[in-house]
């Protein structure tokens, strides 16, 4: 005869087996007999109610972990609700349609999870009513769309499991593109809402682990001798073919690390969705440090916290920044025509349009059409962000027993220069010895060597920081700052544009708010003094590695998108005067880019003549957004200006998470710095330390 040790062991062994769940049906009858509809249930348990469908109807079965909590949950309400309604008296709640548009459903997600989890004790049972729950704490987020419940994207592992946004996991059946393609549109519940009324919805997007394209039939690498943004599947591959044969379309940049899967538009709803794959190199280190090594659920919280905050992304963030800009302006609009009471598209003003369009010839590259098919020789505009080095016989002795050289990095410059900055939207138009008007954004001809400047600062008017030796083109804020400081200015030729507005003010200031709002949840706010923010950023990439990522990416956008507005051509095979695909779109506009990088350099150097008038400290060496001073102490406190008060004294540079402000990027030793100096290196490059090498914006 067993023992009782031997019974409880067996016991214990059926105990540890996968949880067993009733026959559909009675999956079915319980949830009916509880009152609850398919799509409340499906909240509760972070998935679709189509999924819900299929679990009740057997087409598809639960997994861990939605697995085990739905298996409680059919336990509590089998004790409530038995087979047998004659033998247990139970009143029935009143069911909600669910079609129901009334006020909210009583019972938050969370708090019907917190029920799902709850022991299964029978207990009397709750009516639902029409009233709104107190809202939770972590209920201030955004409303959701409900055309779009589940956020805008999802990771997919190997087992169907469909990472999205705030934990959810959804179950992904599809065993192929096609399959995921439809799945996607049909069910998923993804995409997010446009970013402007007369946008479109961000398409939905799906990223792919290693496991999950093997499982889709692509290779788990994309190998090939090219540069990986030109990598993508031969036309005869068996994917490829099955997107065609499902009367799919692919973008013109065919199946790579980023494909676009779509169908004409019929009548307003958009087909389209985009993949991201993984192990292809679709994220790219630099811009996503540490995302690739990440688990698919925390890959999911970066990027969907990244698409909350910028833009559901579309490619590398160079190309995400340059879609938030037509996202937040876009070029059309609906507009009735009078004659025929038909609505039309017609331009959105304060954009740049739909049509591509030719720059001057100054603000283009020399392998341009409006170049090469001219034979234009008259210079170009060469306005870049700074690579300076203070010639070493211009430090005095004083510098030189200096102990320390510190670091000063301005967050997002870029992003900084774009605030309120007037751009072209028409085309330019040529004029001779035109009077200079700081207020018209263009490109000027004019002599700017006659400007004297303390050798020991850069010059403002070139990327090297020597002084100009003669006439060259400059862009408006270039010119102005001349004028700023003091010096007469006479122009001999311009191309300016009578058409002109802020184009970029809310790429800015949407940028500008995930910035702020990303370092804040690293611990880095605006209400902690200078000390407390040197100690702050000092540990902020290891409060989150995940929201750091994010940090990272919304800094990558914006170099990047600045970067994209004067795409080179790509490729061995590119031939100088032909047309290459960048120039066919109307973000292809050199000059807003120039305008970026000169209202830039301006910025910095008025902080540096400033910091020389207030402290007597000239820089050592400027790189791009970043500058290194001599220093009596390792920290910006000790050479930084400071009134009696202790407040920082305006103008000159400032600590703070704010674009535009200061903090720290490094620190050496004064003989570290002035060694470089003497090789011809930039201590600015290097000044992090690990011969870190700063993006530079492009």
């Amino acid at each position: 005869m067993a023992s009782e040790e031997e019974l409880f062991a067996n016991i214990d062994a059926l105990l540890a087996e996968e949880p067993q769940l009733p026959p559909p049906a009675e999956r079915a009858r319980l949830r009916e007999a509880a009152g609850i509809t398919q799509a409340r249930l499906a909240a509760a348990l972070k998935t679709t109610t189509q999924t819900v469908k299929n679990w009740e109807n057997g087409r598809t079965e639960p997994k861990s972990p939605r697995l085990e909590a739905y298996q409680r949950l059919l336990n509590g309400w089998a004790a409530k609700y038995p087979a047998h309604p004659a033998q247990v008296a139970v009143p029935r709640p009143e069911l909600v349609p669910e079609t129901y548009t009334g006020p909210a459903v009583p019972e938050a997600p969370e708090a019907e999870m917190a029920r799902v989890q709850a022991p299964a004790t029978p207990v009397a049972p709750e009516r639902p009513v029409a009233r709104p729950r107190p809202a939770a704490k972590e209920a201030a987020k955004p409303a959701v769309d409900p055309r779009f419940p589940h956020g805008p994207l999802a990771v997919l592992d190997g087992d169907g499991s469909a990472y999205g946004v705030d934990g959810i996991v959804l179950d992904c059946p599809a065993t192929t593109i096609p399959e995921l393609v439809e799945w996607t549109l049909r069910e998923s519940g993804l995409g997010a809402a446009k970013l402007n009324r007369y946008g479109k919805d961000s398409d939905p997007l799906i990223v792919l682990t290693a496991a999950a394209a093997v499982k889709l039939g692509l290779p788990e690498r994309l190998e090939g001798h090219e540069q990986r943004r030109s990598l993508r599947l031969p036309e005869d591959h068996s994917v490829v073919k099955q997107v065609a044969k499902a009367k799919w379309q692919l973008t013109q940049r065919g199946f790579g690390p980023w494909p676009r899967i779509y169908r004409k538009t019929q009548g307003r709803e958009r087909q389209c969705v985009q993949l991201a794959i993984l192990s292809w190199d679709a994220l790219d280190e630099r811009s996503w440090p540490g995302v690739t090594e990440m688990e698919p659920a925390d890959v999911a919280r970066v990027l969907g916290i990244y698409a909350t905050r910028v833009i559901t992304p579309r490619g590398s963030t160079a190309v995400s920044g340059l879609e938030l800009m037509t996202a937040l302006r876009p070029p059309t609009k609906p507009e009735r025509d009078e004659a025929t009471g038909n609505w039309v598209s017609a331009y959105n003003p304060g954009s740049l349009g739909t049509e591509p369009m030719d720059p001057a010839p100054p603000e283009a590259t020399p392998e341009h059409p409006v170049v090469v098919n001219s034979s234009w020789s008259g210079g170009f505009l060469n306005e870049e962000a700074y690579q300076w080095v203070r010639p070493v016989d211009l430090l005095t002795d004083d510098e030189c027993v200096l102990p320390f050289a510190v670091g000063l990095d301005l967050n997002t410059a870029f992003l900084a220069a774009a605030a309120r900055l007037v751009v072209g939207l028409s085309a330019p138009d040529h004029f001779r010895t035109p009077t200079f008007n700081p207020k018209t954004p263009g490109s000027w001809l004019v002599d700017l060597s006659h400007v004297e400047l303390d050798p020991r600062l850069p010059s403002p008017f070139t990327p090297t920081g020597e002084r100009p030796t003669g006439p060259a083109w400059y862009q408006t804020h270039t010119v102005a700052y001349a004028q700023e400081l003091g010096y007469n200015v006479q122009p001999l030729e311009a191309y300016l544009r009578r058409e002109t507005g802020a184009y970029l003010d809310p790429w800015h200031d949407r940028l500008k708010n995930a910035y702020v709002d990303t370092l804040a949840d690293l611990g880095v706010t605006r209400d902690l003094d200078d000390r407390a923010f040197l100690a702050a950023m000092e540990q902020h990439k290891q409060a989150d590695p995940a929201m750091a990522a994010v940090l990272a990416a919304i800094k990558a956008t914006v170099k990047g998108g600045v970067g994209k507005l004067r795409e080179r051509p790509q490729g061995k095979r590119y031939k100088e005067g032909e047309r290459w695909p960048a120039l066919e779109r109307p973000t292809w506009r050199p000059d807003i880019r120039a305008a970026v990088i000169s209202k830039a350099r301006v910025n910095m150097h008025r902080k540096l003549n400033n910091m020389a008038k207030m402290t007597g400290l000239f820089p050592l060496a400027v790189l791009s957004d970043c500058v290194v001073y001599p220093s009596p102490g390792d920290s910006p406190l000790d050479f930084l200006p400071y009134a009696a008060s202790g407040k920082p004294q305006p103008g000159g540079f400032r600590l703070g998470p704010t674009p535009g402000l200061a903090k720290l990027e490094g620190v050496q030793s004064m003989l570290w710095a002035v060694d470089l100096m003497e090789k011809g290196l930039n201590p600015a490059r290097h000044i992090k330390g690990g011969d870190a090498v700063l993006d530079e914006g492009e």
